[in-house]
């Protein structure tokens, strides 16, 4: 397996939406879910929150009020704690995907790092935008090593944060753009045991919460997407 990237999971999933010369995302992705579901899914790892049994929901609580070092990630533990009533995974991930200038936000933070450089261009020749191609492509080359690894070998234990960011990035279509469709295809049964969590070998509880926040995005889209 690749080594670890060294970056928030938010972060891993906007470098793979983007697309590498033109600095724009891949139609067709729902990546702004997926990065709500990535940082539910750091706070969760990171233990500063936790899933609460409530009856028959299961609701967000803070555990520690730390700060990560990220500002997206810990505004949005700020968000948490200071809410007026807990809520589910699902509220969360639909309430951080809606932060706005979320795509700025992140991608700034990837500029900060040395990934990507911010820059402007013309559509049809009148509106400007933001685009921010990639100069570093190192990183990106980690993540798709591990996402490789992780779907198209047999491997039985996969570090639970490439667990969840594949399973993030097979909800929001990220891994039909990185990848060959039909060879996807064919690894079919391998995703759903990831997505699962089958592969993550002797996890923790924080990780398999995290995957579950992962998963939650496949609950989340559909009901978007046909809405």
């Amino acid at each position: 397996m690749a080594e670890d990237s060294g970056l928030f999971l938010h972060e891993e999933v906007m470098l793979l939406a983007l697309k590498d010369r033109e600095g724009t995302i891949t139609p067709g992705t729902m990546y702004q879910y997926a990065i709500g579901g990535a940082i539910l899914a750091e706070l969760l790892l990171r233990r500063r929150t936790a899933i609460v049994e409530h009856g028959k929901k299961r609701l967000v609580d803070v555990i520690d009020e730390t700060p990560v070092g990220n500002a997206l990630i810990d505004e949005c533990l700020e968000r948490i704690n200071t809410a007026k009533g807990r809520a589910s995974l699902q509220t969360w991930v639909s309430r951080f995907a809606g932060i706005k200038d979320l795509r700025r936000r992140v991608a700034r933070q990837l500029c900060q790092r040395g990934v990507l450089q911010a820059d402007e261009d013309k559509v049809l020749l009148i509106f400007t935008r933001k685009i921010y191609p990639q100069i570093d492509p190192e990183p990106e080359r980690q993540l798709i090593n591990r996402l490789h690894d992780a779907v198209f070998t047999d491997m039985p234990d996969v570090d639970h944060r490439t667990v969840v960011l594949a399973s993030l990035a097979d909800s929001a279509n990220i891994l039909q753009v990185i990848f060959d469709k039909k060879e996807l295809k064919g690894r079919k049964r391998r995703i759903e045991q990831i997505v699962n969590g089958e592969v993550i070998g002797k996890a923790t509880k924080e990780a398999i919460e995290a995957v579950q926040a992962a998963a939650m995005v496949l609950g989340i889209l559909p009901a978007i997407m046909y809405h």
